[in-house]
């Protein structure tokens, strides 16, 4: 049984962060981080992150007490002391309800500067003027650096974090430009945010949100937050397995009335179609590993295990690899590289072990800190990973064999019911699909680059939505501080003027002025972000980065079963080596083989692959179905 995690004590900073961070301060003044030597650029991203640990770290509920105690609620069943729960009850031993599912968003900034805004403030400018003018696509600007695996990775991995719950009554009227006809009553109804009850005060002022999916890194969006669900999943297969149907020599979800049997389908696509099929492969690949190591093992304890190792393998190749691909600076590559294995790299942490510390061997068995705030994601957290502009407005398919293009098909033709419709109308093959995946682009994340597909969305639920103007909607809604003074609340200097934001494009700033009417302080963070100039080699803005420092060390530091419980006792020899010594490379060719030739030359699976055949030819000019 391990410790009871530390939950109450308050973080402070030492003497010796605080001199860090002082210097940093000062030569940041002259220099920015991601132009410094690689060594000093790694030193400066460590300053940053302390200083984001003992001051962007804000509880939404009026004490502790709510996260529960070591007895309430009473854990009935001693399993959950060495495995997940699906609801995400119990990762913290003394705190049982931290980061399940239905437990509040945080924040990282102070909750007084928050307050939900006023209608008036909330619809100026209006959401859907921000949305034709600056976010709506002009011309498919790619992202070369990735491919479009990356882009269906995010999606998958958000779908795991994050889902608020709208109300089924209460809607928003959204104010629309001159001209603008969005339905044949000329109206944009967009529904509200359902907030938490009113605990105290402060609530009435800035309002807490829940989340419906666990908070931890936990798979849920394919074994679902709740053990109910995790259940219907499993059915009756044996040995531990999840479900799946079986078609001739391709191996699917199952489906139910038309709908995917996962742990979480909303907004599906052919993207979430091949990630959530590859991990329900990769789970029960693992569970006959299991069994062959330990044949005396229950079906129960097979799936427990399994499920460990599955969703710390999905956070290991989060960390180490998919972030590296998007943020491709030689600062990064050590950064997130040292998130895992310390800064004394792989090879020393796998002769050593982890036994120096989160700095020196890692997160993973650093033992599990809060530093001063219950864990949950925060509301910050979900804003900086709106990346709509990352889906192209079509998908070319080949076949991974010979490289020949077969087909180019719309992304609303892969979308929702569609999203096999490459497989059964053109003889298509997952190898097949994954290898297009891997030679295609997604969009690059900046302004006039959210396709058209997802700003006049009809969804199988009748809905017709404008995700850009609900993207900018949300943040105002949900008082996510508009772009200056979120950086100020970051420790970012703002932008002083229009010219300033954009680098000095002229044309952008005078078309940012237009729409926010002079006023520099009313640019919302999302559009701030797209326009802003990036750091070389950054697929997203230097700003969103500063939530990202802080978060993405924090959902491993938080978790018992990653950062205390990082152990063969709980994961077995065989799960650690799994872990360890796996990526998304070997997961790919573990299942589609045939991928081979094209993983052969890259170095990275989330960068484009290299072609093969006749691919190296193609164009781009075929017919789009």
């Amino acid at each position: 049984m391990s410790p009871p995690a530390k939950t109450s004590a308050p973080y402070k900073l030492g003497i010796i962060d605080r001199g860090l961070i002082l210097v940093f301060k000062g030569i940041n003044y002259l220099i920015p981080w991601h132009k410094l030597p690689t060594f000093l650029g790694v030193l400066n991203l460590s300053a940053f992150r302390r200083e984001l640990r003992a001051k962007n770290l804000h509880d939404t509920y009026p004490s502790w007490a709510e996260q529960g105690t070591s007895e309430n609620p009473h854990m009935q069943n001693n399993e959950w002391l060495t495995t997940r729960n699906s609801d995400g009850l119990f990762n913290a031993l003394d705190a049982p309800k931290m980061g399940c599912v239905h437990m509040r968003f945080g924040r990282n900034v102070p909750r007084q500067f928050t307050n939900k805004p006023s209608p008036e403030e909330m619809m100026t400018p209006s959401p859907r003027l921000v949305s034709k003018e600056l976010l709506a696509r002009d011309t498919f600007k790619p992202a070369t650096i990735l491919n479009l695996l990356a882009a269906a990775w995010i999606q998958f991995q958000v779908h795991d974090w994050a889902q608020h719950e709208n109300s089924k009554t209460e809607k928003y009227k959204i104010p629309l430009p001159p001209g603008d006809k969005w339905e044949k009553n000329n109206d944009m109804r967009v529904e509200v945010t359902q907030a938490d009850e009113q605990l105290d005060k402060t609530d009435a002022m800035t309002p807490g949100y829940k989340n419906e999916n666990t908070h931890w890194w936990d798979g849920s969006q394919i074994y679902g937050s709740s053990e109910k669900e995790t259940a219907k999943l499993r059915g009756s297969e044996p040995k531990g397995k999840l479900t799946v149907d079986k078609e001739g020599f391709e191996t699917f979800l199952p489906r139910e009335n038309g709908v995917p049997l996962t742990g979480f389908n909303t907004n599906w696509w052919m993207g979430l179609e091949l990630l959530h099929t590859l991990f329900v492969l990769e789970h029960n690949c693992i569970c006959d590993a299991l069994a062959t190591a330990y044949p005396d093992w229950s079906s129960e304890k097979l799936f427990d295990t399994a499920r460990l190792i599955n969703c710390a393998l999905m956070a290991k190749i989060h960390t180490v690899e998919w972030t590296p691909a998007i943020l491709k600076h030689p600062a990064l590559q050590v950064a997130m590289n040292a998130n895992w294995w310390g800064v004394l790299g792989e090879k020393l942490h796998n002769l050593l072990g982890p036994r120096f510390g989160e700095s020196l061997s890692g997160i993973p068995a650093s033992k599990a800190d809060q530093h001063g705030a219950p864990y949950c994601l925060t509301e910050e957290f979900v804003s900086v990973y709106r990346l709509h502009p990352l889906i192209p407005d079509d998908i070319a398919f080949f076949s991974a064999k010979t490289g020949a293009h077969k087909i180019n098909y719309s992304i609303q033709n892969v979308a929702f019911e569609n999203a096999r419709k490459p497989m059964t109308e053109s003889n298509l093959n997952f190898e097949d699909l994954f290898y297009s995946f891997g030679i295609n682009y997604p969009g690059a994340v900046t302004l006039n680059n959210t396709p058209d597909f997802l700003r006049d969305l009809h969804t199988p639920d009748g809905r017709h939505v404008d995700l850009g103007t609900i993207d900018i909607l949300r943040d105002r809604e949900r008082g996510v501080p508009r772009y200056n003074q979120f950086r100020r609340l970051f420790h970012m200097d703002p932008a002083k003027d229009f010219l300033a934001l954009t680098g000095g494009k002229k044309d952008v700033a005078e078309k940012l002025s237009a729409v926010y009417e002079g006023d520099i302080e009313k640019v919302d963070l999302l559009v701030g972000c797209q326009c802003e100039p990036l750091p070389k080699g950054f697929g997203f803005s230097d700003t969103a980065f500063r939530v990202f420092i802080l978060m993405a060390s924090r959902r491993l530091k938080s978790d018992r079963f990653i950062a205390t419980d990082w152990n063969e006792g709980t994961y077995s020899r065989v799960g650690m080596e799994w872990v360890q010594k796996q990526g998304m490379k070997d997961v790919l060719l573990r299942h589609f083989p045939g991928l081979g030739p094209a993983l052969k030359g890259a170095g990275n699976a989330f960068a484009p692959w290299t072609k093969i055949g006749s691919s190296k030819e193609y164009t781009g000019k075929q017919t789009t179905a």
